[in-house]
């Protein structure tokens, strides 16, 4: 008799997290799930990542807010969103039936916004998790400073950490200097886990115009431009904190994804990929499986690291 081989176990856990696909939908690329639920089955993702929510109702920023760029995109939405009081009001009870983790993003411009914000937010039993979003290059130089900054790193995240006993997820910016440094810094300020990278400061010019593309000027470049940056963060981090990592960054096909995985990320996160086939996903899961049947391997937990000789994160 043959017995058919237990598929492998591609679960994932960030802090008291589980997802049963290592798969997260990054913030602001994916709605709240149900814009794609005509498209893709949500129980088939790990999870997604609500958009950011800050204190106040924000306008965000003029139009063009998107530029479309060789191998990316750049984005300059500033944050646009009802503020926290509205959004519990009338969004948040819609995210109950999700088949799939559902992921609050809070961010802020004050400690007190963050932990503000994150206590409203983590109270409602519909979210399963917090991503503090300290590194949003889009809204100008206030967006990056609590990122950039290890001191309002650590005050931003124990704030949030002191707000809510939901595992908690700190948002790194690859715009500074030492990413590994600030990743440290909010490891000992209580965060469950580190999304690592948010986007990279670019800009373009209409050379016909003679004008920024980006009515804000600048934004956050994402897509696969940058996954060569994003591999290099995870594999810097995963060398200087024991935390789970989720990586993100112009991840298209399942093959990006075990970069990451193999860098030292335990999850991932998909964006803009989503923008282009929403079918992205699926197809990450369905492969990363494929590949560790083929390699006899039973879990995805076991190849977390394995290309990252200094990997300092449990398996």
């Amino acid at each position: 008799m043959v017995t058919k081989a237990a598929e492998p176990d591609i679960s994932a856990r960030l802090g008291g997290l589980r997802l049963s696909v290592p798969t997260l939908m990054g913030s602001g690329c994916y709605g709240s799930g149900e814009e794609y639920a005509s498209l893709v089955d949500l129980a088939q993702l790990g999870g997604v990542v609500l958009k950011s929510v800050t204190r106040l109702p924000r306008l965000g920023n003029d139009a063009p807010r998107l530029v479309p760029v060789a191998s990316g995109l750049l984005n300059a939405i500033g944050l646009q969103n009802p503020g926290i009081e509205s959004y519990l009001a009338s969004d948040v009870a819609k995210f109950a039936d999700r088949p799939c983790a559902v992921v609050g993003s809070v961010a802020g411009f004050s400690v007190d916004d963050y932990a503000f914000v994150t206590e409203r937010l983590a109270a409602r039993d519909e979210i399963d998790a917090i991503e503090l979003n300290i590194s949003c290059p889009n809204v100008g130089a206030e967006g990056e400073t609590f990122a950039c900054d290890p001191d309002l790193a650590e005050r931003a995240t124990r704030a949030a950490r002191a707000a809510t006993a939901k595992p908690l997820i700190v948002k790194l910016s690859p715009n500074v200097t030492d990413i590994a440094a600030i990743a440290r810094v909010v490891e000992a300020a209580g965060a469950d886990a580190l999304a690592v990278i948010n986007t990279v400061r670019g800009m373009a010019i209409d050379v016909d115009r003679v004008k920024p593309k980006l009515a804000n000027v600048s934004g956050g470049l994402s897509g696969a431009a940058i996954r060569p940056i994003a591999v290099l963060a995870v594999w810097e981090v995963a060398r200087a904190v024991r935390i789970p990592i989720v990586g993100q960054g112009g991840i298209e096909t399942a093959r990006d994804a075990l970069e990451f995985v193999l860098a030292g990320a335990t999850a991932v996160s998909i964006g803009t990929g989503n923008f282009t086939d929403p079918r992205v996903p699926l197809a990450v899961a369905s492969g990363i499986r494929t590949y560790l049947a083929e390699r006899g391997i039973a879990t995805l937990a076991e190849i977390v690291g394995s290309a990252n000789p200094g990997f300092r994160g449990a398996r």
